[in-house]
């Protein structure tokens, strides 16, 4: 049955408070808990959108639910030891990992230009979203003041899926090892010198 506009604009008005009501309950719970839910809650519907620059993530993701999607960003300008990492984790981990690649026409914005991410980024994780209710990524709240107060779950502006998130400041406690979960592969670049690791493109 469709819903009409006013049934759509009722069930986005709900659905916007129960993430409000959900990211207070979640506010100092484990990041496990907060996962837990979300796969209770959305199931198949739910993906994981990852850099693999938060390995810890995936870890509690996969025990949570061994073949939930894991949603890989290849912008094309990672290293080989990134993309090399990425199937050391798949590997690891047995994932269900879609990988996205740069949509038509991003030769034409190339790295640091105004459209460099829209077209590298936007669109192929829009696309990669579509039939999805939901998504968990990670967010540093102190990588930006715009993220100083992001809700641990919200309804997202993305089209294609109501949105979940998970600030990494949850995952404090694993974040000081360098991102990693127990039993989980280093990162390559991190053990790289530091010089190296400032030009890093990761992202």
């Amino acid at each position: 049955m469709k819903l009409s506009v006013v049934d759509d604009e009722t069930r986005v008005t709900q659905l916007r408070q129960e993430m409000t009501g959900q990211s207070a309950r979640f506010e100092s719970a484990p990041a496990g808990s907060i996962v837990a839910w979300a796969v209770e809650r959305f199931g198949t519907r739910l993906a994981l959108a990852c850099s693999f620059q938060e390995v810890v993530l995936i870890d509690i993701a996969v025990k949570v639910d061994p073949r939930i999607e894991v949603v890989f960003l290849d912008t094309g300008s990672h290293f080989p030891e990134t993309l090399e990492y990425v199937e050391t984790v798949r590997a690891r981990y047995d994932l269900n990992l879609t990988v996205t690649t740069p949509v038509a026409g991003s030769e034409d914005h190339p790295c640091g230009t105004p459209l460099c991410c829209e077209f590298r980024k936007v669109r192929p994780l829009k696309a990669a979203l579509v039939g999805k209710d939901a998504w968990l990524t990670g967010l540093k709240r102190v990588d930006a003041p715009t993220r100083r107060s992001a809700p641990v779950v919200a309804r997202s502006p993305h089209p294609s899926a109501a949105g979940q998130g998970v600030p990494l400041h949850r995952l404090r406690a694993h974040h000081a090892s360098g991102g990693r979960g127990r039993g989980s592969p280093g990162r390559p670049l991190v053990r790289l010198r530091q010089g190296r690791v400032r030009t890093a493109r990761l992202a």
